[in-house]
């Protein structure tokens, strides 16, 4: 199955290269660097799934995921984090995500994660709403 992936992280050589990975694999990947950027892509543009890196400069991903989940409740989204602790008890925006996968990444794991958060969102989204 093709994606349409959006990658949102301010580690460019990082995201550069999964985005490379990715592509190798068939899907189609847009590359931001930031929370601004990621929340205008969704808009132009909604794609399969958003993976966000959680803290970003300007805006972090823990609100780019809030005003996505506000507008946008189906779309899939996954967490990066390079912080092993992670508080997932419910009352974080980590709750709101699909999963929160913890750098340095294991490829097959994220793309199996990546596959099925797809496979349980991509039909659910549709529509779009202003995110700012």
């Amino acid at each position: 199955m093709a994606l349409r992936i959006l990658l949102a992280d301010d580690e460019k050589d990082f995201v550069e290269t999964l985005a490379e990975r990715l592509e190798l694999r068939g899907h189609s990947v847009r590359v931001v660097y930031d929370g601004l950027a990621a929340l205008r892509a969704v808009v132009e543009d909604i794609p399969d799934v958003v993976v966000l890196d959680l803290l970003m400069p300007g805006l972090p991903g823990d609100e780019v995921l809030h005003r996505l989940k506000n507008v946008q409740p189906d779309l899939p989204v996954l967490l990066l984090t390079g912080h092993a602790a992670v508080d997932d008890t419910g009352l974080s925006p980590v709750s709101q995500a699909y999963a929160c996968l913890t750098k340095p990444l294991s490829f097959n794991t994220f793309l199996e994660t990546l596959e099925s958060a797809c496979r349980e969102g991509r039909e659910a989204v549709s529509g779009g709403g202003d995110l700012s």
